[in-house]
């Protein structure tokens, strides 16, 4: 069963991100109607962010407090509305308040899911788990490049808005059909039971379910996740805004070319997801330390996707989708471990959503930061990406050291006798 409830995470996280990367897909259409220039398109493309990045924190205190059968569905509601509103934009300023909503309503999607693994899943199956909803992103990326430029094309781009705002309604329903905890699950056998808390002994709920927030800001860990995710997330960031017209209008693809090969990047960081997470619960399977477990797939992943700082200075455009699809896949690489993190620092597991929370507020100040300082710097620069992209590959550098050096990570309790490391339970 808990498969089958990190699936529909998954499908959560891929209607998320299917809606908000619809935007950066639509902008060259919506830029001739409203005619946008860079920087405006920098601040219309960064909206989202704004009030997603706020909201981020006090998700990760709400599904501490409530539980992820309560928020997600109702976060899932109202954003999939705001996006469906998209569609009556009529020019920026209706753009970025329909984009400030949909923000607000996805806030929850990250910190739910990791709230979502550290419950339904042992310590050594939670980084394959993540990596499992995490590709969500990829794929919701990936599939917003098809069906937004299709739709804009032979229908407008207003109705690519209000046509995928729909699908999330339809998540909802079977949410509420499936979803409850591992305790009180009627589809959970005992045996199952038993393998996900087989090492979670060292999480010890406190007698008061709400996170003490004193705790959680003196906690020198909250900040590491935090910080390491706002570099990871400057480079990440061009992925999900300026990358469509980077190839449509520096790079000069038509936009049947850009259907048919901008989406790779996304599709091979699917994979990659996963296998970044296999590759760390493997290794802490194998005996190897958590923090190494976890620590090499994601310094790793962040070194190699410094690679796409080479990108302005390829010519040809077979080797610099190579190359931007590389450093997608190593950027994605590196994100199953570092989901996995929040539980791995915890010290109770009424705290992990609201780790999650501050971690995923870090992704959103660089996703925040990222496109806006883009716009500006192609205006002030004649439309030059040498600069951004370059940043981006520091970035990631910057990142791999934080996580490297300051996050640290708990040592492996012994199991209960009641489970062993290889023992899969029932699925």
């Amino acid at each position: 069963m808990r498969w089958t409830i990190v699936a529909f995470s998954a499908l959560g996280l891929t209607i998320a991100y299917l809606d908000r990367a619809a935007l950066s897909v639509a902008l060259p259409f919506m830029a001739e109607d409203f005619h946008i220039s860079p920087a405006v398109q920098g601040v219309l493309l960064s909206s989202f962010f704004w009030t997603y990045a706020l909201a981020q924190i006090p998700s990760g205190w709400l599904l501490d407090k409530f539980g992820p059968r309560v928020i997600y569905p109702i976060a899932v509601g109202w954003w999939s509305i705001w996006t469906a509103l998209t569609a009556l934009s009529t020019g920026v300023t209706s753009a970025i308040v329909f984009r400030l909503g949909l923000g607000i309503g996805e806030a929850p999607v990250q910190p739910a899911n990791v709230k979502i693994v550290s419950q339904w899943f042992p310590r050594r199956e939670r980084a394959v788990a993540s990596s499992l909803f995490d590709m969500g992103q990829q794929i919701g990326q990936a599939l917003s490049i098809p069906i937004v430029t299709s739709i804009a094309v032979f229908a407008g781009w207003r109705w690519a808005f209000l046509l995928i705002g729909l699908v999330g309604l339809l998540w909802i329903v079977g949410w509420l059909a499936i979803y409850r905890s591992p305790d009180s699950h009627p589809r959970v056998s005992e045996e199952e039971l038993r393998h996900i808390r087989s090492d979670q002994a060292e999480m010890i709920p406190t007698e008061d379910s709400s996170p003490r927030w004193r705790d959680l800001l003196s906690n020198h860990q909250t900040w590491a996740l935090t910080s390491g995710y706002v570099f990871r997330s400057l480079a990440g960031a061009f992925f999900l805004t300026w990358y469509p017209s980077f190839l449509l209008n520096d790079r000069g693809f038509t936009e049947a070319e850009f259907g048919m090969v901008g989406a790779l990047p996304a599709l091979l960081g699917i994979a990659s997801t996963v296998l970044g997470g296999v590759v760390s619960d493997r290794m802490l399977g194998s005996g190897i330390s958590p923090s190494l477990s976890r620590k090499i797939p994601i310094i790793s992943g962040l070194v190699i996707s410094a690679s796409i700082g080479f990108s302005p200075f390829i010519d040809s455009n077979a080797l610099l989708m190579v190359v931007l699809t590389v450093s997608s896949a190593a950027h994605s690489f590196a994100g199953a471990a570092i989901l996995s993190l929040p539980a791995e620092v915890a010290t109770s597991p009424d705290q992990v959503g609201s780790l999650a929370g501050f971690q995923n507020f870090g992704s959103q100040l660089g996703n925040l930061i990222s496109p806006i300082g883009i716009g500006l710097f192609l205006t002030f620069s004649g439309g030059s990406y040498v600069g951004p992209l370059v940043f981006a590959a520091f970035s990631c550098l910057i990142s791999a050291a934080i996580y490297g050096l300051w996050v640290r990570i708990k040592p492996v309790e012994p199991l209960p006798s009641t489970a062993s490391p290889t023992d899969h339970g029932a699925s």
